[in-house]
């Protein structure tokens, strides 16, 4: 057994992950397409749950894309996939809450509520 640890093993457990391995993390639908990439996931400070990740979305190489909050629970890991697999389609994406990269919106319970509402999942926040 080594003396010390490797990045990825301090990165990432069987039960746990780094943020620093989701972010960047790439996103697909169902049938494979891929939809873009974590940007970075939101974290209640009082419960330390995750709300909702930021998904990455549109345009090109970064340019003109906008950032589509899901909540967590949508997203299911893929080990062969090397990503998040969601039962999300493009269409559905494109008509989602979002924001610019200069545009961020008010964090507040009610805009969760609107982000989980459009999903149709219960806001497990109060």
């Amino acid at each position: 057994m080594p003396d010390t640890l490797t990045r990825d093993e301090i990165d990432e457990t069987s039960r746990l992950i780094s943020s620093t391995k989701v972010e960047g993390t790439a996103v697909y639908s169902r049938a494979g397409d891929r939809l873009g990439t974590i940007q970075n996931f939101m974290v209640d400070k009082r419960s330390g749950k995750v709300e909702h990740a930021v998904l990455e979305f549109g345009g090109f190489l970064g340019l003109g894309s906008d950032y589509y909050p899901i909540p967590w629970k949508l997203l299911d890991y893929d080990v062969n996939q090397g990503g998040y697999v969601v039962d999300i389609d493009k269409s559905r994406l494109e008509k989602a809450p979002r924001y610019g990269r200069d545009t961020p919106p008010d964090f507040s319970t009610d805009y969760g509520r609107q982000v989980y509402s459009y999903w149709d999942v219960p806001y497990p926040m109060m």
